[in-house]
């Protein structure tokens, strides 16, 4: 035969009302009414098929029966609280899941998280990333960062960053390359992507340039700054994504002139609360600091 097997609160009801001498008692130190620990005892005779306390004036006092169980049922109560997944600090923390575009996740945001750990140790963060080009989020996320046109995806109050593009390129790959104008980039592969064209930069540039239409189409930021880092071509890249690799040199940026993206990044709440207001006030302070810095001239 199966063993008849009582819940835990029942267990912990029975315990408390022990220990204490009273549902009353039991019930503040559960934070539960006191209906709700007579309801749980009495279902725990029931499955028992035993009386565990008598009515002793106001009080309760255990019967023979409930002398015997009130051992075995605070050892099985120690033992469960002993383990140690029961005792995760992070039990006591609210999660938030926030979904991300995925080249913004590596580039931006997982470099600064240590600053948001540190400020919001109660936070729990769960990072999983979308598809941007087929607005695929994450239906589960509390947080949304996307990638989109304002006003139409994209609130102005929701805008985390209004980046500037320009041209960026391996060293190896202009090497040897004499750079006088912007036109002297057309001599040169060009990496494409349906997420940024190349109009608005050749345009500001006084240049007549058809989009380019050979080499790999990259359906990602992330695939385009790796190429521009293996040398395959010139990248039209947001600055914010490509910001630790100018400073180590691994990308140059040949001429000065930028301009803004059409599209942004922008933060989406879906279930407001403590730990989405705290994110919310982080990266927007955060991203305030990293455009101050982009715009700075450089060395």
């Amino acid at each position: 035969m199966s063993a008849r097997l009582p819940s835990i609160d029942a267990l912990l009801a029975f315990e408390a009302s022990a220990r204490s001498g009273s549902f009353e008692a039991a019930a503040e130190a559960l934070h539960i009414t006191a209906s709700a620990v007579a309801k749980r005892i009495a279902g725990l005779e029931d499955l028992l098929g035993l009386a565990l306390f008598t009515r002793a004036g106001k009080g309760l006092q255990l019967t023979a029966a409930g002398h015997d169980y009130l051992p075995q049922v605070r050892e099985a109560l120690a033992r469960l609280r002993a383990i140690p997944l029961h005792q995760r600090a992070s039990q006591g923390r609210e999660r938030l899941h926030v979904s991300s575009t995925p080249t913004f996740a590596r580039q931006v945001l997982v470099p600064a998280l240590p600053a948001f750990t540190a400020a919001h140790p109660e936070v729990e963060l769960e990072l999983t990333l979308s598809v941007p080009l087929l607005a695929e989020g994450d239906a589960a996320a509390d947080v949304d960062i996307r990638h989109g046109p304002v006003p139409e995806l994209l609130s102005p109050a929701q805008v985390l960053l209004r980046d500037r593009l320009t041209p960026l390129a391996a060293p190896v790959l202009l090497a040897g390359r004499a750079l006088a104008t912007p036109a002297d980039l057309l001599n040169l592969p060009l990496l494409r992507t349906p997420l940024q064209p190349w109009s608005p930069w050749t345009q500001a540039a006084g240049l007549n340039a058809a989009e380019p239409d050979q080499g790999p189409r990259l359906v990602d930021l992330g695939l385009v700054l790796a190429a521009a880092l293996a040398g395959q071509g010139v990248a039209l890249m947001r600055l914010s994504l490509a910001q630790h690799e100018l400073q180590e040199g691994r990308l140059v940026q040949p001429f000065g002139l930028t301009v803004e993206a059409e599209r942004h990044y922008g933060l989406v709440v879906h279930r407001p609360g403590a730990a989405a207001e705290a994110f919310r006030t982080w990266l927007h302070a955060h991203c305030a600091t990293l455009a101050a810095e982009l715009s700075s001239p450089r060395p």
